[in-house]
């Protein structure tokens, strides 16, 4: 791989924004950052509010040591093979935050024999706060493995998995999670107002409540079992709710939507190749 110490994005978009903030943040010089963005508007913000070198066209950013691909699923193909044979002479490390597209993809469509890390972040790493599970190919050393973990690292925790085919599952699991998380608060939101509370003070309960609770669970250095049995007097009004929660299949019902999502990343793999 090459040893340049500079950073290509190609995509300018907000995850793109939001590594870039973040090692800015952390101390990486903004010359040493170059994005790709056909969209005026995202370049010309880049480069007024973080100091980066800002161009139109991927193959203006290919003399970067490492490509950072955030662009859509559905574009990716194409731009990959328009690097092909820059990516060919000059060995970069490759890093995708693209849902769907596999490190054989990626390696195949930039002419093979590519350094390939393929990462799944998630939304809550525009404030800083997301997980991004990484995985790596044959081709990436051990400096190629510290280098992309400190870049994702700029958007939160990372975590490194081993076998590819699980990257579905982390898909399933942190890159919609939020979702669920945002459902959650939409009906318990809609349930308050029914009890007769007013539509703000039902929005202040439920956004504080489930960020303390994400705080305990992050922080008590306790499982979540143990922690909800804590909370949960017998026969009191939690044990109340949790015993209908489950009386309607909560439970199943969880593994059932994680298992589906699961089934559509690896179908919408399956359709970009």
């Amino acid at each position: 791989m090459t040893t340049s110490p500079s950073i290509a994005f190609i995509g300018g978009g907000n995850m793109a924004r939001s590594l870039i903030g973040g090692l800015v943040a952390t101390g990486m010089r903004p010359g040493d950052i170059l994005v790709a963005e056909p969209v005026a508007e995202l370049r010309d913000a880049l480069a007024r509010d973080f100091g980066v070198q800002v161009h139109t066209e991927a193959a203006q950013v290919a003399e970067a040591g490492t490509w950072v691909f955030a662009v859509k699923p559905q574009v990716m193909r194409g731009v990959c093979e328009s690097l092909a044979a820059a990516a060919q002479s000059r060995q970069p490390l490759v890093v995708s935050i693209a849902a769907g597209i596999t490190a054989a993809q990626l390696d195949r469509w930039l002419g093979g024999d590519v350094a390939v890390v393929r990462t799944m972040p998630n939304t809550p790493a525009l404030l800083g706060a997301g997980i991004t599970a990484l995985f790596a190919n044959a081709r990436v050393d051990a400096a190629g493995r510290d280098a992309s973990e400190r870049l994702l690292a700029a958007a939160g925790k990372t975590v490194w998995i081993d076998d590819e085919g699980l990257m579905d599952a982390v898909t399933a699991v942190s890159g919609s999670g939020p979702a669920y998380i945002f459902l959650l608060a939409e009906a318990m939101e809609a349930s308050a107002q029914k009890q007769g509370l007013p539509a703000d003070t039902a929005r202040a309960l439920v956004l504080q409540t489930i960020l303390g609770a994400a705080r305990m669970l992050t922080e008590a250095g306790e499982a979540p079992a143990e922690l909800r049995r804590r909370v949960t007097s017998p026969n009191g009004t939690t044990q109340a709710a949790v015993e209908t929660f489950q009386a309607g299949g909560f439970e199943a019902l969880v593994d059932a939507a994680i298992a589906a999502a699961t089934k559509r990343g690896r179908q919408l793999s399956a359709a970009n190749d």
